[in-house]
């Protein structure tokens, strides 16, 4: 187990699982003041509304809400301040390339802790329409009878 560096999450973005069809999934570094890391360790993190935008070849993420740590006094940053995500050159302009394809966007899924670094997961996503969502719907609750059923039978 020498290769596996732990993880810690620290909020996850279900509403974009719902919302969108994640085709491809990245993970970008993320830099931030240290009250709003000690915010991050308390879990005061809020992925939802969040989106990715790439501006003059720079990454950023926007409507990530971080809430201001109690003890941070005149430390602490304004909650959604636009946040500059670090990738690789080449991986932001192949990501540029990819949201410029009509109905895609990056989306936040995931804060989480690698190793002592904060991280977010970025999805390459499609926005879906109202009938994919009930068809997603409808396949969850046929999944979850078949699960049920399965587990009655077993027994």
């Amino acid at each position: 187990m020498a290769g596996k560096e732990p993880v810690k999450i620290a909020a996850k973005n279900s509403k974009a699982y719902h919302d969108y069809f994640i085709e491809e999934k990245f993970e970008a570094g993320i830099a931030l003041a240290g009250t709003e890391v000690k915010s991050i360790r308390l879990g005061n993190v809020n992925l939802k509304d969040s989106f990715c935008i790439i501006k003059d070849g720079q990454l950023s993420v926007l409507g990530m809400h971080i809430s201001p740590y109690e003890k941070g006094n005149i430390f602490n940053k304004d909650p959604r301040r636009p946040r500059r995500l670090l990738m690789h050159k080449r991986e932001i302009l192949r990501l540029f390339a990819k949201i410029k394809q009509d109905g895609y966007a990056l989306i936040p899924l995931a804060v989480y802790f690698k190793n002592a670094r904060v991280k977010l997961e970025l999805g390459l996503a499609k926005g879906k329409k109202l009938y994919d969502k009930r068809q997603s719907a409808a396949q969850r609750d046929a999944k979850r009878e078949i699960d049920r059923a399965m587990k009655d039978r077993a027994r």
